[in-house]
């Protein structure tokens, strides 16, 4: 099983300031699309050991979505030292995460 969405949001400035490969995972738990999408996303992070995962559940009055202009779920956004790399919308497989995070390798 994998982990859940957050409700508790890090801030803005505390992610852009996070070292290394970050995957941002937004969406909620209650989501059909994201749960369906949740083997794929860690099938990809399984693979790639270094990459700190964090599920962030996103919605009206959620400003860390709003500040990364989400619009849909789940969208994983990779960041490189706190700037953003990659994204994957809605991914459709694990392939289309893998492909993301190795742009921040």
């Amino acid at each position: 099983m994998t982990q859940s969405y957050s409700t508790t949001q890090p801030e803005r400035s505390d992610v852009d300031q996070l070292p290394g490969t970050v995957a941002l995972d937004f969406g909620t738990n209650w989501c059909g699309v994201c749960q369906g999408a949740a083997a794929d996303i860690a099938a990809a992070l399984a693979a790639a050991p270094g990459v700190r995962h964090i599920k962030v559940e996103d919605g009206p009055g959620r400003p860390l979505g709003r500040s990364f202009r989400v619009k849909l779920w789940p969208t994983i956004i990779v960041l490189k030292d706190g700037v953003e790399v990659a994204r994957v919308v809605r991914p459709g497989n694990s392939q289309a995460v893998a492909d993301a995070l190795a742009v921040a390798a």
